[in-house]
């Protein structure tokens, strides 16, 4: 089941920390960054068999969108599109178990998101399923 894992942002006189202090990296393999270009600012559809996703904000705004998967070779274009919104005030990590496809969607220029996997690079190939980026509509 997706969640949110709430963290926190303290500031003083040096500056601010944000935080996730409940997060565990234990089963974490790899991270990257995803920026979206301002002319293509939805990236759509990925699909994860095996691979969990844990998505931080670092800037901007973003819309993490996803359905849970119900046939990896045929899946319905009905299923539920579920949003979460996560934006670099809002210190919180949006985690996507395995047997689900997302979109990311940042909201403003120059956005930026971390994504941390659970997956070896190795096992990718294995595990990444594509759909057409208008597989499911995203309502506005």
């Amino acid at each position: 089941m997706p969640k949110v894992i709430q963290g926190g942002n303290f500031s003083d006189h040096r500056g601010t920390i944000s935080y996730v202090n409940d997060f565990s990296f234990q089963d974490i393999e790899r991270f990257y960054i995803i920026s979206n270009s301002d002319e293509n600012p939805i990236r759509a559809w990925q699909g994860h068999k095996l691979d969990a996703k844990n998505f931080y904000c670092l800037s901007g705004t973003f819309k993490i969108h996803f359905v849970k998967v119900d046939d990896w070779e045929n899946p319905s274009r009905n299923l539920k599109i579920e949003t979460i919104i996560a934006s670099e005030s809002d210190s919180k990590i949006i985690h996507i178990p395995a047997g689900y496809a997302n979109a990311i969607e940042s909201l403003e220029n120059n956005s930026k998101l971390i994504s941390f996997s659970t997956l070896p690079l190795k096992n990718v190939k294995d595990d990444d399923v594509r759909y057409p980026a208008d597989y499911w509509l995203i309502n506005e």
